[in-house]
């Protein structure tokens, strides 16, 4: 009986333990900035980029992505000159997931209309903590250039 005890206490400490982690204070804040979708060249597909910070105590990752341009939207990791798709993106707590030219990013394939500069295209970002958020990518030129935005 005791040994039993015992174990009911331990069990219920380990679980006050996992249940603490959880609390309000420690999940993730993420926040959207910078979202742009250059015009795309070909008619069926387009990138899509985006910067999303955390500024929560707990780490997360976009799972997932929506649209209604593209019943096929992926994310994508960049390592050198290769280019692989992935089922999530780390999004690090106090630190930021960046979405961007040449590093990480969206891939809109089969396109159900191809989006003119001037456009915005409406996405859903899924994550594997925090509620989903609703984000709108302006479409810019093909050559449009965040870090020179204002040069232009």
């Amino acid at each position: 009986m005791n040994r039993r005890t015992a174990f009911a206490a331990a069990l219920a400490a380990t679980a006050g333990l996992a249940l603490a982690g959880c609390g309000g204070d420690s999940a993730p804040e993420l926040k959207v900035s910078g979202a742009y979708m250059p015009q795309p060249v070909m008619k069926d597909m387009a990138g899509g980029f985006l910067v999303i910070k955390n500024n929560g105590d707990t780490a997360d990752k976009l799972t997932s992505v929506t649209s209604d341009l593209s019943d096929d939207v992926t994310m994508h990791r960049t390592s050198g000159a290769k280019m692989e798709q992935v089922d999530s993106l780390a999004i690090p707590a106090h630190g930021e997931l960046k979405l961007s030219r040449g590093g990480n990013h969206l891939m809109f394939m089969a396109l159900k209309k191809k989006p003119e500069n001037g456009d915005k295209v409406s996405v859903e970002l899924h994550f594997g903590k925090a509620k989903p958020i609703k984000a709108v990518l302006p479409v810019k030129a093909t050559n449009y250039d965040p870090q020179h935005a204002g040069h232009q």
